[in-house]
């Protein structure tokens, strides 16, 4: 069943050059990348995709499953959350874009209803734990959450697809 199972992971738009500008060309062209190789992973066969549901990539990536189930109802997305009220503190739209995400999944799931130091570590391994693939828009860089949980999934033996933000430039890791 993991291998049905594709989670997302990436960072969030403070750490791209165009910010919260997505009309950039730079976004578009990354959720363009982003829709192709969702595409061919449900094509693959996956059919379930699960979202951490903090800004930038895990929304790109909800919004384009979402959009993607219009033509394959075989789609389903999970919204795996920290907490309740994760998106609290963000902008009027990007809450909007949040909860209008959250009415269409097929599945919500919360680590905790509460916040607690750790709580977006949890949801991290969680996602991991419960798919077979990642796909994750990573710079390299060594610390921050993005890469913690790239760094999970390499160390048991998750089949990884990664993106480059920057240069779009996909690479894969093949399951231990």
């Amino acid at each position: 069943m993991l291998t049905k199972c594709c989670a997302f992971t990436g960072h969030r738009p403070s750490k791209f050059p165009w910010r919260y500008d997505e009309t950039d060309s730079r976004c578009v062209a990354l959720k363009a990348k982003l829709t192709k190789q969702i595409t061919k992973l449900a094509e693959a066969g996956v059919t379930d995709f699960f979202s951490g549901m903090a800004e930038g990539v895990d929304t790109y990536c909800a919004q384009i499953v979402l959009d993607l189930r219009k033509e394959n109802p075989a789609l389903n997305l999970h919204c795996v959350l920290p907490c309740e009220g994760q998106a609290d503190r963000w902008s009027g739209s990007a809450r909007e874009r949040h909860h209008a995400i959250l009415e269409q999944a097929d599945f919500v799931d919360y680590v905790s209803r509460e916040y607690y130091d750790g709580c977006m570590l949890a949801r991290n391994r969680r996602l991991i734990d419960q798919t077979g693939i990642l796909l994750a828009v990573y710079n390299g860089e060594r610390r921050g959450g993005t890469a913690a949980t790239v760094r999970y999934a390499q160390k048991i033996g998750r089949e990884i697809f990664m993106i480059d933000p920057l240069t779009q430039a996909l690479s894969q890791r093949e399951k231990i």
